[in-house]
C-alpha cells in the first residue's frame, strides 16, 4: 500500500465539479492499481504509516487525478504516424512528465495503408504497459473532413466516410472526426460508431449552423474538435458550427496555448458552457518538446517559432503545447481556479469517452491515475495505474 499525505487533493465536491480539500491522506494499492481511500491525515498515525509500504509526501503540492489527453499526434520528434512501438514510448514518456496518465494517439489524414499502420501499431500498444502515459485507444482525425476546411491536413487524402475502414478497428478507434456535410442527409455511418463505441466529432467542417444543431441533438455527434479551428468564424448572422457547439450540450476540445485560441476566447467559451463540458486538449505534433526549427505533420515541412507552429503558407499546424501549460493558461485566463481548470483535463473527457466509472477522479475503487503538481500546474510526480512513471 502507497500513501500519499500532505497534499491539496482535488476530489468530486459532490455536485458536478471537483474541489481541493486539505489534511486528508490518499492510499492506493500498487499490485492492483486502484485507489484504496482516502482519509483523514489525523488517522495516519506514526503506528499506521509504518504499516504502509511507501509513503509520499506530496510536500503541499495538488494531488489531482491523471490528466487525459484525447488529441496528441505527437512529441519529442516522434508521431503516432510513424507507426513504431519506439514512437509511442516516446511519446507516452514525454506526456508522463507533463502529468499525462492517458493518451488517444492521434491520426493524420492519410492513405489507408499509412492510417492502418498506425492504427495497428496503437492496438499493439493498448496491451502493454508503457513507461509513461497509457494509451487507451486511437483518435483517428480524418481523412473523413472537409477539403475546404482541412487546414494543416493533407486535401489529397480526403475522403467521404466508408464505415468498411473503421469496423476492422472498432476495438482501437475511440473518437473520430468527421464533417457532417460529408455524410450528404445518411447518417448510418454514425450510427455504426455509436453501436461500436466510438465517438464521433465534427471539426474540418464547413457545416452550418442548422446543419451542426441537427447532427447535435437527432445524431449524437456531441463532441467538438478544436473548437473555432478547422470551422468557419463565428458571425453574427451565421453562426455556424461554432454556434451550434455553444448553443448545445456538446463537448468542445480546446487548445489553449493562446495561439489557437485568444485568451478572451477561452474566457468566452468558459462562460457560455458554464464550465462544463470542455476538454483541454495539446493537439502537439511531433516538434512538441524541441527546439524552434523545421519538423513534419503528416507529410508536409512544419515550421516552430515559440508556442507557434506553420505550415509554410502560414496555417497554424497543430501546436507544441502540453497538457500542464495548458491547464496553467486556461486557469489564468478564464479566473476559474484550478479544481475547475483539472475537471477540463480529467472528469469531462473521461465522461466524453464513457470511461469515467473507471478514472478521471480520485475516487476509492477507480485507477490509481494521479498527478501531483506545485503552483499553477509544475508537474512533480505522475503515477499511472499505480505506478510511479514520473519523478521530477
Amino acid at each position: 500500500m502507497t500513501v500519499i499525505i500532505n497534499g491539496r487533493l482535488i476530489v468530486p465536491d459532490g455536485q458536478d465539479g471537483f474541489m481541493v480539500e486539505e489534511h486528508k491522506a490518499l492510499l492506493f494499492r500498487e499490485d492492483t492499481g486502484t485507489i484504496e481511500s482516502i482519509v483523514p491525515e489525523g488517522q495516519m498515525t506514526a503506528g499506521a504509516l509504518r504499516a504502509i509500504d511507501n509513503v509520499i509526501d506530496a510536500e503541499g503540492g495538488y494531488v489531482s487525478p491523471g490528466f487525459i489527453n484525447v488529441h496528441i499526434h505527437g512529441a519529442m520528434g516522434c508521431d503516432t504516424m510513424d507507426a513504431t512501438p519506439e514512437a509511442l514510448e516516446t511519446i507516452a514518456r514525454h506526456q508522463a512528465t507533463t502529468g499525462v496518465t492517458s493518451i488517444l494517439p492521434t491520426t493524420m489524414t492519410y492513405d489507408f495503408d499509412h492510417i492502418n499502420r498506425a492504427l495497428d501499431n496503437v492496438r499493439e500498444a493498448m496491451k502493454r504497459e508503457l513507461d509513461g502515459a497509457a494509451v487507451i485507444g486511437a483518435n483517428m482525425e480524418g481523412p473523413f473532413i472537409s477539403r475546404e476546411r482541412c487546414g494543416a491536413q493533407k486535401a489529397d487524402y480526403v475522403q467521404p466516410p466508408d464505415w468498411s475502414k473503421v469496423e476492422p478497428y472498432r476495438d482501437v478507434i475511440r473518437l473520430l472526426t468527421l464533417a457532417p456535410e460529408e455524410l450528404h442527409g445518411d447518417y448510418s455511418f454514425v450510427d455504426n460508431c455509436n453501436k461500436a463505441g466510438i465517438v464521433v466529432s465534427m471539426g474540418h467542417s464547413t457545416a452550418d449552423y442548422n446543419l451542426a444543431r441537427r447532427a447535435i441533438l437527432q445524431y449524437g455527434i456531441t463532441h467538438l474538435t478544436h473548437i473555432f479551428n478547422g470551422m468557419a468564424p463565428f458571425h453574427h448572422r451565421t453562426p455556424g458550427l461554432v454556434g451550434a457547439a455553444l448553443d448545445t450540450d456538446s463537448d468542445c476540445e480546446m487548445i489553449c496555448d493562446n495561439v489557437h485560441l485568444h485568451s478572451v476566447t477561452q474566457r468566452l467559451i468558459w462562460r457560455m458552457k458554464q464550465g462544463r463540458q470542455i476538454i483541454l486538449v495539446t493537439d502537439s505534433i511531433r516538434a512538441t518538446g524541441l527546439p524552434d526549427g523545421e519538423s513534419e505533420l503528416g507529410g508536409q515541412k512544419v515550421f516552430v517559432k515559440g508556442q507557434c507552429a506553420t505550415l509554410a503558407d502560414g496555417t497554424i499546424a497543430g501546436s507544441v503545447l502540453t497538457m500542464d501549460r495548458a491547464i496553467a493558461n486556461f486557469t489564468a485566463n478564464t479566473g476559474c481556479g484550478i479544481a475547475a481548470a483539472v475537471v477540463c483535463a480529467t472528469k469531462t473527457p473521461a465522461q466524453s469517452l464513457g470511461i469515467y466509472g473507471r478514472c478521471g477522479s480520485l475516487t476509492p475503487g477507480k485507477q490509481a491515475d494521479i498527478t501531483i503538481f506545485r503552483n499553477a500546474a509544475e508537474i512533480v510526480m505522475t503515477i499511472v495505474r499505480g505506478k510511479t512513471v514520473y519523478r521530477k
